[in-house]
């Protein structure tokens, strides 16, 4: 039985919240290179080049990639074989509490949904997810999510008979309805089947996944080719000023369903997706 303790938890948690605010991961950083060198409207390439300068100072001042440092996801990943030496919830959120505060991000969360929607001061309490798996294995993955592209994030529980093309319907719908809103280019991911639950959770999912990984299926993989490339015709373009890059990267997750159902969920992220993870 392998004992972690809660302030190293708390430590790793905090860091993490810091790191993921100011330091756009490496993948979707080489995607806006690649795309601005792929673009072929100046002004949608200058709004790239732009986004770029503005990750590069982000990271080299370690300051917020954007104002709004999200709402803080947190997924751990625990092994039967950990023994957590105290709370693990009230540690993730000690972790959220100090990142915040130290890191001087912005505080967004509100204590109640719909009457007082007072603001907590302290972006506490993180949404937690936990997967349970064999070993010693304690892996921490921080995620945190901006409103502006979560409010543009969709649920559809379609009919078996609506079939390939009302998927695809579906998600060119929501795109387009985010327009500018989502902060384009976006990264997106699509969830196919599961239940009303597991659907959103297959789309953030396939949000979080390395770009320019593919489904292990290969018709799912080159539904996410189709798919991309259909949107980036759409012409909403970088900051919805026009142009080729309305998306950095659409990726697919899959579930088994029900005979009588076929959930599709799609979790927008501008092009600030970010995540970060440690192992203890």
């Amino acid at each position: 039985m392998r004992e972690i303790k809660c302030e190293d938890i708390i430590q790793t948690v905090k860091k993490l919240c810091i790191d993921v605010a100011c330091d756009l991961p490496g993948d979707v950083f080489s995607a806006l290179v690649d795309k601005k060198n792929e673009e072929p409207y100046p002004l949608a390439k200058k709004t790239i080049d732009v986004l770029i300068d503005n990750a590069n100072l982000a990271h080299e001042n370690m300051m917020p990639i954007c104002q709004d440092t999200g709402m803080v996801f947190v997924y751990i990943t625990i092994g039967q074989e950990v023994h957590i030496n105290g709370d693990l919830k009230a540690a993730i959120n000690e972790g959220v509490r100090q990142g915040y505060q130290e890191g001087y991000l912005r505080k967004s969360v509100v204590s109640d949904p719909l009457f007082d929607r007072i603001n907590t001061k302290d972006n506490t309490p993180a949404i937690i997810y936990f997967d349970i798996v064999m070993g010693d294995e304690f892996k921490i993955i921080v995620a945190p999510k901006g409103f502006g592209s979560e409010n543009m994030s969709q649920i559809k529980m379609l009919k078996p008979s609506d079939g390939l093309q009302g998927v695809k319907d579906f998600i060119l719908k929501v795109v387009n309805d985010a327009g500018p809103n989502a902060c384009p280019p976006m990264v997106i991911g699509v969830g196919i089947g599961g239940s009303f639950d597991k659907v959103t959770m297959l789309a953030k999912k396939a949000m979080m996944r390395e770009i320019g990984s593919h489904h292990q299926d290969v018709r799912y993989a080159d539904l996410e080719v189709e798919l991309l490339e259909m949107i980036n015709n759409t012409g909403i373009g970088p900051a919805g000023y026009g142009g080729k890059t309305t998306a950095l990267s659409l990726n697919i997750e899959t579930h088994p369903t029900h005979i009588a159902g076929m959930p599709v969920a799609v979790s927008i992220c501008c092009h600030v997706a970010r995540h970060k993870e440690a192992k203890l």
